[in-house]
């Protein structure tokens, strides 16, 4: 069946020309100029991939993708002014699966379309194993963390950022290597991005019971701590139900 591609922007010219790409490139085409109509739109029509501005009125696209991925898992491109990277960092926070500046080449549009499309369709790798450290478990498959058997309700950011280090416990990961593992190599990730999430992720982890889980080196990296918790647990490795 022919991909179907939702374009919202507000910009009637942003859709002609993205229309008229995507029907040569033999894709579907269907358009929405606010956030309301882009969630009408994309609930009657099941599109395959949005592609979704930003800096829609009203509804902005950042409050439209939240809307979407409580309901179902459409893969979105987001369109972002030139150089903010703000819009960028918070829209592949949200789940965005790529984005694109603007001005942009529809070619390269399509392409990146092409690519999200690819990537969607391809079956997903094997769940991760089980992690163990001291009092903390983290079930990669169940997306499920726990201080000594009760639950630590993380973003999919802090997730990602505590099974990295998780993965290898015992070593430090420099922040560059850290930030490449979470968002990639092309996307440009502030400093205070990542002390934010860090921050966030040791106070969760603090308020739970194990304020050791997390230990920064400065001018070095970041490593995972003993995980002893709160009354001094012990036991560290990988492996085991959470």
């Amino acid at each position: 069946m022919t991909p179907l591609i939702l374009v919202v922007d507000d910009d009637p010219q942003i859709r002609d020309l993205l229309g008229i790409a995507l029907a040569r490139a033999g894709f579907g085409f269907a358009e929405a100029a606010d956030g309301a109509a882009a969630l009408a739109e994309a609930r009657r029509q099941g599109p395959d991939l949005v592609i979704l501005d930003i800096g829609l009125p009203e509804m902005d696209g950042r409050d439209v993708c939240r809307a979407l991925r409580r309901e179902n898992d459409v893969p979105v491109i987001f369109l972002t002014a030139e150089g903010d990277e703000v819009d960028r960092v918070v829209g592949l926070e949200l789940g965005a699966d790529d984005y694109v500046t603007k001005p942009f080449s529809p070619r390269e549009l399509v392409a990146r379309v092409r690519a999200v499309l690819k990537r969607a369709a391809a079956p997903a790798p094997e769940a991760p194993p089980a992690l163990r450290r001291g009092v903390l478990a983290l079930d990669p498959a169940r997306h499920r963390v726990s201080v000594s058997g009760a639950d630590v309700v993380l973003t999919a950011r802090e997730m990602e950022l505590l099974a990295k280090l998780m993965e290898r416990p015992d070593h430090v990961v420099p922040r560059p290597a850290l930030v490449d593992a979470i968002w990639g190599t092309n996307v440009n990730v502030s400093d205070r991005t990542m002390d934010s999430h860090l921050r966030n992720l040791r106070a969760k982890l603090a308020e739970a019971g194990c304020p050791d889980a997390v230990e920064t080196l400065h001018g070095i990296g970041i490593r995972m701590g003993p995980c002893r918790g709160v009354g001094g647990g012990t036991g560290n490795g990988t492996g085991g139900d959470p």
